[in-house]
């Protein structure tokens, strides 16, 4: 299918604005178009008509804001063959519905940081694999108590702000998200500099209370890294950064959190929802075991122990990162909560949207959007085509004979 074909998928099932609604989907240059544009203004016929989802539903492509690795692969480790890491796992996320992704840095050394960073360009999906929204580096600087899978031994405070974190990581160009604990001293100034430079601050390995964690929303910051993880348990006198699901700030708190049946219980997924159903975002976290058998891994400098599906860094009982792909956390979580297919969707797809202020062209199925969806079993949920700019990119043996 040529870039330029008017495409046109005949009388088809699609998540817009959510609800489910049947209708055609027309797509020309990568872009989903206005059909009444087409008939009344222009007046011509589609290029290309396909029939074969007419019992599937097509949602927006999924974006996962943090994933470590996958299939072997460590983001944060193998610095020498990090472009070919990178492109593997974007290649082998398109089975799973995925069609944007933030590849993931864990707390690192600054030779690491030097020599991985400016190797993960951001860059434009297709048949080669998902797009690359830009880095999401989370630590070092985190809070030691709450450090899970960190090393101890990186984690830095950002004394000078900005200044502290440019230090560690050398140049942010390819950056799009970082994890910092709002209490560290420094912290405030450097969420005020990110955000001046239009990079999405998270907060999370933390032990920050309530009113700390507000500061730092007022200070720019916009997410939470996966809700309930890594971060002081909620309590009535003092909720922590759990507190900001219901907080007086005045803007949208997202929150990234793990629906892989492991790490977050259905009864935290039932209460995180109620309590800010549109600022949930789900996440995979995954990391190098993703996608394959038990046994030892690694992410970043921490070595891994992977049994019956749990990580854990080796030696301990401390769960570090998931072995389990959006598709199955989107699964997980309806299951899990009992929300409608549409909201389930969604929180993988138009939630992460918004919290990175794209929406305006990825996570939704609206005219003038990027040309980004699955196409799924509305009963299974299983992924059966995925689609990166009107570009087929995956396809299941199940459905093979699109015409």
């Amino acid at each position: 299918m040529k870039g330029n074909s008017l495409i046109r998928i005949h009388e088809c099932f699609i998540l817009r604005n959510g609800k489910i609604i049947k209708e055609d989907l027309w797509i020309r240059n990568g872009v989903i178009v206005n059909p009444e544009q087409v008939f009344y203004l222009e007046q011509v016929e589609a290029d290309i008509t396909i029939k074969a989802f007419e019992n599937l539903i097509i949602a927006p492509g999924f974006i996962d804001i943090q994933i470590n690795g996958g299939w072997g692969i460590d983001f944060s480790y193998d610095s020498e063959n990090v472009e070919e890491g990178v492109k593997t796992v974007a290649q082998k996320l398109l089975a799973h519905g995925v069609t944007s992704f933030c590849p993931t840095m864990v707390t690192s050394d600054k030779d690491k940081y030097a020599k991985i960073l400016p190797k993960i360009k951001k860059s434009q999906g297709g048949r080669d694999g998902a797009t690359v929204l830009g880095v999401h580096l989370e630590g070092p600087f985190i809070c030691p108590a709450k450090k899970g899978a960190h090393a101890d031994q990186y984690i830095r405070n950002p004394d000078k702000g900005l200044e502290s974190l440019e230090e560690v990581y050398g140049s942010l160009d390819n950056v799009n998200i970082v994890t910092i604990a709002p209490e560290l001293p420094g912290a405030l100034d450097a969420i005020k500099g990110l955000t001046s430079k239009g990079i999405k601050v998270a907060l999370g390995h933390s032990s920050a209370s309530l009113a700390q964690g507000e500061e730092g929303v007022k200070s720019g910051a916009n997410l939470i890294t996966h809700l309930f993880n890594a971060m002081l348990p909620f309590h009535h006198r003092d909720p922590g950064l759990v507190g900001l699901l219901a907080s007086a700030t005045d803007k949208q708190v997202y929150y990234g959190i793990i629906s892989d049946g492991i790490h977050t219980h259905p009864a935290a997924l039932r209460i995180a929802c109620r309590t800010n159903k549109e600022g949930l975002v789900l996440v995979s976290d995954a990391f190098a075991a993703q996608g394959l058998a038990d046994g030892s891994y690694r992410i970043g400098p921490m070595a891994v122990s992977v049994e019956n599906g749990r990580a854990y860094v080796a030696g301990t009982k401390t769960l570090c990162g998931s072995t389990t792909a959006l598709d199955e956390c989107v699964r997980t979580f309806k299951e899990s909560i009992g929300c409608t297919l549409e909201y389930a969707l969604e929180a993988a797809s138009l939630h992460p949207a918004k919290a990175l202020g794209i929406d305006h062209k990825k996570g939704n199925l609206n005219f003038g959007c990027d040309a980004d969806f699955v196409v799924l079993n509305p009963t299974t949920l299983k992924v059966m085509s995925t689609w990166i700019a009107g570009e087929m990119v995956f396809i299941d043996e199940d459905i093979s004979n699109i015409e």
